[in-house]
């Protein structure tokens, strides 16, 4: 969190195509609007699952260009209805690949799901990531999140091996998708997608 100073405004991104009436803009992690989403589904994930939310660590420094990517959807009344993030990763004992763009904090407010805005956000989140020369994207997600299950496999998204620090855990789902020709990579075979919403 910044200890001075104000954070940096949002920026509209006019170039990604939006839903009629929302704008997309680039904000830092630790916007005021961006701190409120994330408390938000934080606290989804942890009455989904019982616990405390995700302990994944993440600072603002992580989103930030060019290795990195955090955006909101604004409504019409500019009130923040999404977020979505990315961050570059790289081979590492926690399982990530050389090239690996990792999405994190995708979500929706409950009132404006099924409007298309986390597909929205999703084809903006990969643009940017092949802009930034990530060959890969990837995310974790899990069995009590169906919504996102759904979302991710119908965008083009495989199993793949686990990564990050819910790796072993037998409620965690990982995918994957190539970014760019060339970047395959095997699926792992996943009999029980379950149920979840989004990227954690």
């Amino acid at each position: 969190m910044r200890v001075s100073g104000s954070p940096k405004p949002p920026e509209d991104c006019p170039h990604i195509n939006t839903i009629e009436g929302m704008k997309i803009r680039r904000v830092c992690f630790d916007h005021p609007d961006a701190v409120k989403l994330n408390g938000q589904v934080q606290r989804e994930y942890a009455e989904r699952y019982g616990d405390n939310g995700d302990i994944t660590p993440l600072t603002p420094a992580m989103f930030q260009p060019p290795r990195g990517l955090y955006l909101i959807v604004y409504d019409d009344r500019g009130a923040p209805a999404a977020s979505g993030g990315w961050r570059g990763q790289d081979a590492n004992e926690e399982g990530y690949a050389d090239g690996d763009a990792e999405i994190k904090r995708m979500y929706v407010i409950p009132q404006l799901r099924g409007r298309g805005l986390a597909r929205m956000m999703l084809a903006a989140l990969e643009d940017n990531a092949r802009a930034a020369g990530r060959t890969r994207m990837v995310l974790e997600t899990g069995i009590k999140l169906p919504e996102a299950v759904s979302l991710y496999t119908s965008s083009g998204y495989l199993p793949c091996a686990g990564f990050g620090p819910y790796r072993f855990d037998e409620l965690s789902r990982c995918y994957a998708k190539p970014l760019v020709l060339g970047a395959e990579f095997a699926p792992t075979p996943v009999t029980d997608t379950g149920s979840g919403y989004d990227a954690r």
